[in-house]
């Protein structure tokens, strides 16, 4: 039971977490004002995550920054396959 919960725990920060990433993903679209506090609180929590997968992605060399994609769908693979099969 305590196993259950906490796999539901995690599952419910990994969601929450995912949305985040997404609402900095579609906030940089905008060219936000660096000193805004929310703009500081979404790179404060997202960029020690993306910056990892920013560097391998840039043996590419796309122009474009998938990084908040694979991040995503490293969540979501983590949601679907990783802690369903811990119980």
């Amino acid at each position: 039971m305590v196993a259950f919960r906490l796999v539901n725990f995690l599952s419910w920060l990994l969601d929450i977490y995912m949305w985040i990433i997404i609402v900095a993903a579609l906030i940089s679209w905008v060219s936000p004002n660096p000193y805004n506090p929310i703009v500081q609180f979404l790179r404060r929590i997202t960029e020690p995550v993306l910056r990892p997968v920013r560097r391998q992605l840039d043996r590419w060399q796309t122009g474009v920054d998938f990084s908040p994609v694979v991040v995503i769908l490293i969540i979501l693979f983590v949601q679907r396959v990783i802690l369903p099969s811990l119980f």
